[in-house]
């Protein structure tokens, strides 16, 4: 069994949240808080396997709040939660070891999944929303399908906006050129992507990779 812990200062949300966990065989709600320090106790004295936490709670900022939970329950993982999408900070909480983040339009399917995920110990994942610019990034084409990159694919992301060949791609992180294309293959998929460049335009528009200068965007082929 699952054991989560839901540290959310909004009551409805957070209700309805605990109400959808609770309804799986394999998950259950331990403890539910609306500020930090609360959290923080039942954290200590539950060691809930998942901790969902928001970003913005009363009780300290989200890096406080982290940092207290791994002092009280160092074997729990931590899944944040926001209804903001600020890649600069996801960047900073992945340096402490977050399980994933979701912003808060997350379909109920990628959160289990999120916190399935987080319980294996699996590949962290970073869910962020569509809807803020939707038409800045697709153009006239269809919305964008699924905005779920791992980590991984983040990194893979990061090097092709740097114009790093397959094989650069492969050398600078140490995995092989076929898993580079594999990457490749499912971030195209879920971003709609039909080039290197598409994919890097849709990826920055979106916040999920940083804005490279204009004179390194000499992408090579496939």
């Amino acid at each position: 069994m699952i054991t989560v812990l839901v540290i959310d200062d909004h009551n409805m949300l957070r209700g309805a949240l605990c109400e959808i966990l609770d309804r799986e065989s394999d998950i259950t709600v331990v403890a539910q808080a609306a500020d930090g320090r609360a959290g923080a106790e039942y954290a200590a004295r539950l060691h809930p396997k998942v901790v969902i936490l928001d970003v913005e709670i009363p009780g300290g900022d989200v890096v406080q709040n982290l940092l207290t939970l791994r002092d009280v329950s160092p074997e729990s993982r931590v899944l944040i939660v926001s209804m903001h999408q600020d890649m600069a900070l996801i960047r900073d909480l992945v340096e402490y070891g977050i399980a994933g983040y979701l912003h808060k339009s997350a379909k109920r399917e990628t959160l289990l999944s999120a916190i399935r995920a987080a319980d294996a110990g699996g590949e962290m994942v970073v869910y962020v929303s569509w809807q803020e610019d939707k038409r800045s990034v697709a153009g006239d084409r269809d919305p964008l399908p699924d905005p779920t990159l791992t980590d991984r694919e983040l990194e893979v992301a990061e090097q092709v906006a740097g114009a790093l060949s397959n094989r650069q791609i492969a050398n600078a992180l140490g995995i092989t050129e076929g898993t580079v294309k594999r990457h490749l293959r499912n971030i195209f998929r879920k971003l709609g992507a039909v080039s290197r460049l598409d994919m890097v335009n849709r990826a920055t528009a979106a916040k999920l990779i940083a804005p490279y200068p204009a004179e390194t965007a000499s992408y090579p082929p496939e």
